[in-house]
């Protein structure tokens, strides 16, 4: 007797399996009806639609417009309705809550402490804003019957010169839900080497951060990311394809770039339909995720902006799943690759990935083999 072929799992099966996010902005995942609600309350007149629902429209179709600066302008929208304490721990307890019903296990989600002091709050008060939020979330998940941990990575705008007030932020609240550092917006012209004393600042106190790297400017980003600035995973990095090639018999070369970041495990924070909007890939099928995995790489699933992406995990996978036939071992692959290159602490990530993730996909694994069982049983019996 044959074991039976592995399958592409369903939606539902998607959407319960455990996941790991490590790339995804606090101001990219906001509820439309949430936006609506927070300008109301601050007054802010400036949102291009104020029916909840159009507005997620709006936001989804703004970001695939082809152009940057309606890109852009979704982000200040965002940015405008959190202002305010009250609002900030909103926004967070809500991205908590959302991703855990998504089946998220483990998050670390990002956000710019700089963009959030137009009312008045210090950096200090942002911080401590989100992390109420989230715990507040997790706490709803948990009475909801999900369960989520969500660590904060604070980013550094990289046209702006903060980069190193924000590190130091962060390694202030490192003990209370902070747990790296980021740089983030525009690649050209603004390489991660104009941040280097916060890079080294960062490595003085044994932290962790993540750059922003191969999204839009190819190798020369992930160059000074890995060799000047020393990050320990790539936000983004998908442009690494560019140092790989596929000759017509289906051989496969890699540059000294390319191998340096397969060999050292350099995490690669991989958003596929994010990708799509921004040019990175064509499709689904033509992403580089594909080739990735196939060559091992330390190649994870992310979400980046769920708003403007209308996107989600469970989503994530499912196209994924369809362009290249992803099985439940293969999302346990890339969860398991994201769970390892978290920024908590080993004993804490062995923990989830053994006490959690993997348990979690044993179930759905079992819960599909009863199922072809009573499958086969009926067909037999009907056929006898």
């Amino acid at each position: 007797m044959t074991s039976p072929t592995p399958h592409v799992p369903g939606r539902d099966q998607i959407r319960r399996a455990p996941k790991v996010l490590l790339h995804d902005h606090l101001d990219g995942g906001l509820r439309p009806g949430t936006i609506v609600d927070l300008a109301l309350a601050s007054g802010y007149d400036g949102l291009p639609e104020t029916e909840p629902d159009k507005l997620g429209i709006w936001f989804r179709e703004a970001a695939d417009s082809g152009s940057l600066e309606r890109y852009l302008e979704t982000f200040a929208h965002t940015c405008a309705v959190m202002q305010t304490r009250e609002a900030l721990v909103r926004v967070a307890a809500e991205c908590a809550e959302d991703l855990a019903a998504d089946g998220v296990v483990y998050a670390e989600v990002r956000y710019a402490p700089e963009q959030h002091l137009e009312a008045g709050l210090t950096l200090e008060e942002v911080v401590e804003a989100v992390n109420e939020g989230f715990r507040e979330g997790e706490l709803r998940a948990r009475q909801d019957g999900h369960r989520i941990r969500v660590g904060a990575l604070l980013t550094a705008m990289r046209h702006a010169a903060r980069s190193l007030e924000i590190a130091e932020l962060a390694n202030r609240y490192r003990e209370q839900g902070v747990v790296g550092f980021d740089i983030a917006g525009a690649e050209a012209g603004f390489p991660p080497t104009r941040h280097l004393d916060a890079f080294e600042y960062l490595k003085r106190e044994n932290n962790h951060f993540t750059i922003h790297a191969g999204e839009a400017f190819g190798l020369p980003s992930i160059w000074q990311a890995i060799q000047w600035c020393g990050a320990d995973r790539l936000g983004h990095g998908v442009r690494i394809i560019d140092d790989i090639e596929v000759s017509e018999d289906g051989g496969v070369k890699l540059g000294r770039l390319a191998s340096y970041v397969r060999d050292k495990r350099i995490p690669l924070e991989l958003c596929p339909t994010s990708n799509l909007q921004t040019g990175a890939a064509a499709s689904y099928a033509e992403h580089p995720i594909g080739l990735l995995r196939k060559l091992h790489f330390r190649a994870t699933v992310n979400t980046d902006n769920r708003l403007m992406s209308g996107t989600s995990m469970s989503h994530e996978f499912e196209k994924l799943g369809e362009a290249f036939g992803y099985t439940l071992d293969d999302m346990q692959w890339f969860t398991v690759n994201a769970m390892k290159s978290a920024f908590i602490p080993f004993d804490e990530r062995l923990a989830m990935i053994n006490e959690v993730i993997k348990p979690g996909y044993a179930e759905l694994k079992s819960e599909w083999l009863f199922q072809q069982t009573a499958a086969t049983s009926v067909s037999s019996a009907s056929a006898g």
